[in-house]
């Protein structure tokens, strides 16, 4: 008899997300029967995808999975009280779908952010007595506060007591970071509870891109350091162009190409022309079917997240990317991001928030030999395909779902 998966997730493919359909899809390949709770695609723009309208209930199946889609608010807003209201009301969807209508699983898996998504799971395991698996993608209140999206220290505190009484409900719970399972021990949650497993990369977009380079795109007079995804506030992406700055003023031939949107991309590009930097180049954001066209062109590939304690045991999803298309990577990321890329040996460390020692680590890259910096790449490559690809992340969740359904 096949073990049956409740995968509850607000954010579900046509929509981008971590674990969509190639994750559930590869479990049903496993042998699970796998029935997915998730909401009417919104996310990123807040507005339900062409093709859907929201009602109260509508089933697909896609490649053997069973998808259940639930009614939401749609919003991606910067209003709190809109985001709470789209957050709450998939939250209540799932609670009345999964106590009354959904067939009895054998293990519930729970996706967060966000934390409504772990409580109605945590309700649903409590009552009908379904071992639960929480993924912990971003450690609440710590992300909310470092990002700005809550300062009230008494809704942070209220975060934080909700976070521990889910903890303490579920059986098994994923951290994508060690620095996150760190931060869990610390706050009393049991070390044999906690597991690690490092997301994995779209690998079919990067392995099979679309499209064709923009016309923007540097040529390859350039050592061209490429920068893809969003542009936020805790990307800080200010410190690149004083990087920038340094590197034009020693003739060096590196040139950053920032590709993307975001609500930081508009005020960095005025602040690059102000600047009259020459060797900073904007491209526009694709979709991710075309980002590996970009990111095969490129030279090098940079991360960079502003220096934050909640940053340093944060995985950037993009490393896991950079590292599938094999190629060099500059690092600027403190914490656990540096050292994977350290154990990798794919590229080379830079300080995050350091525009000098972002341009030194910029200028060390191009000054290397091409075989140098194929040898970074296949390092990349080969670690990504031992440690991080979605056969290696699916059979871990695989063993442990096998073994919390039969405890």
């Amino acid at each position: 008899m096949k073990t049956r998966i409740l995968l509850i997730t607000q954010w579900f493919d046509p929509e981008p997300t971590f674990k969509g359909i190639a994750f559930a899809r590869e479990l049903v390949n496993k042998g699970f029967d796998v029935e997915v709770l998730t909401g009417f695609p919104n996310y990123p723009g807040g507005n339900v995808y062409p093709g859907y309208k929201i009602r109260l209930l509508q089933r697909e199946l896609i490649d053997g999975v069973h998808i259940t889609r639930l009614p939401l608010y749609p919003d991606h807003g910067k209003s709190s009280i809109k985001r709470v209201l789209n957050y709450a009301s998939f939250a209540a969807s799932v609670l009345i779908y999964g106590l009354f209508l959904a067939r009895r699983a054998n293990v519930i898996y729970a996706y967060h952010p966000p934390l409504t998504v772990g409580v109605s799971a945590s309700l649903i395991k409590l009552i009908r007595r379904m071992p639960l698996v929480y993924d912990i993608q971003d450690m609440w209140p710590d992300t909310l506060r470092a990002t700005g999206m809550i300062s009230n220290e008494k809704i942070l505190s209220f975060v934080s007591l909700v976070c521990n009484l889910v903890y303490k409900c579920t059986d098994k719970i994923v951290v994508l970071s060690p620095g996150f399972k760190s931060c869990l021990m610390n706050r009393g949650v049991p070390e044999s509870k906690i597991d690690v497993i490092y997301n994995w990369a779209d690998e079919i977009s990067l392995t099979s891109p679309e499209g064709r380079l923009a016309p923007q795109f540097p040529g390859k007079q350039f050592f061209r350091v490429l920068f893809a995804g969003n542009m936020g506030k805790a990307q800080a992406l200010d410190v690149i162009l004083e990087a920038a700055v340094k590197l034009k003023a020693q003739s060096s031939n590196v040139c950053f190409v920032l590709q993307g949107g975001g609500i930081e991309a508009g005020r960095l590009k005025e602040s690059a022309l102000k600047m009259q930097l020459d060797n900073v180049v904007f491209v526009p954001p694709v979709p991710m079917s075309e980002v590996g066209v970009s990111l095969e062109a490129a030279d090098a590939l940079l991360v960079h997240l502003r220096d934050d304690p909640l940053f340093a045991i944060t995985i950037p999803s993009k490393i896991q990317a950079y590292m599938a298309v094999g190629k060099p990577v500059l690092m600027a990321v403190n914490g656990d991001a540096a050292k994977l890329v350290e154990e990798a040996k794919c590229g080379i460390i830079a300080k995050s928030d350091d525009a000098s020692d972002i341009a030194r680590a910029a200028a060390e890259l191009s000054n290397l030999s091409k075989s140098e910096l194929d040898k970074m790449g296949f390092n990349g490559r080969n670690f990504y395909e031992t440690h991080l690809s979605l056969k290696v992340g699916v059979s871990r969740f695989a063993e442990i779902f096998r073994i919390i359904a039969r405890s």
